[in-house]
């Protein structure tokens, strides 16, 4: 059950507990699960921490403050068997990332804010996207490792975009599709060539996001009969 007398104390812990396994969930995926070389995790760590912390967090809180901007109770809750998920997932060398989301708590929503509210999550990754583009070709002659985090972090941002935008509920493009189909069209138009160009995304990527968005989809409904 979903409670909506969150304290702000209990939301920051939340947050931080499901940064922590996704982050461990994403090294641990990149290396290719619990097979990979420990000295990997501990490379792996600190950029896993870089690109999940910027994307996951930021993406998260911009629905949150958006959604109090129209008057909204809102607020980030863990979900225990999502943390499981996302954990195992990950030992097994990919990744389910379903730690948790924001939940909003609203009886006067219009289209166009629930809309508002779903794309300031992917825009906010398209943002982290772009300043790490910048910073990239800015320090192109830096450190190899340094580079490497940079990419995965533009990698991570837009993939983020891409799978929140697909147009399937309760992901964000659901409802910015159902709010305005033109900007929907646009704003997945440039996600996708941003994906091609910078991560070389395949068919199989993309056929892997849509499953992956059906499951989300299939326990974020499950989540919603609960509350």
């Amino acid at each position: 059950m979903m409670r909506a007398d969150v304290t702000i104390s209990e939301e920051i812990k939340q947050i931080l507990i499901a940064d922590a396994v996704l982050t461990i969930s994403f090294a641990f995926a990149l290396n290719g699960g619990i097979g990979g070389s420990y000295k990997g995790i501990l490379m792996l760590l600190p950029i896993s921490a870089l690109a999940i912390t910027l994307n996951f967090i930021l993406h998260e809180m911009m629905h949150k403050f958006t959604a109090q901007r129209y008057g909204a109770i809102a607020h980030f809750m863990s979900s225990r068997n999502g943390l499981i998920i996302t954990l195992v997932s990950g030992l097994f060398g990919f990744l389910i990332g379903i730690p948790g989301a924001t939940y909003i708590y609203s009886n006067r929503f219009t289209k166009r804010e629930n809309g508002i509210v779903s794309f300031a999550g992917p825009l906010t990754n398209m943002a982290v996207f772009c300043i790490f583009l910048a910073l990239s070709l800015v320090t192109a002659s830096s450190a190899t490792y340094l580079q490497g985090a940079y990419s995965i972090v533009i990698e991570i941002s837009l993939f983020l975009a891409f799978f929140n935008m697909l147009p399937i509920y309760p992901l964000d493009g659901s409802k910015v599709l159902a709010w305005n189909a033109p900007l929907y069209v646009i704003s997945m138009a440039i996600i996708f060539a941003a994906l091609y160009l910078f991560t070389g995304i395949g068919l199989i990527y993309v056929v892997y996001l849509i499953i992956l968005a059906l499951f989300f989809s299939f326990i974020g409904r499950i989540l919603l009969i609960s509350r």
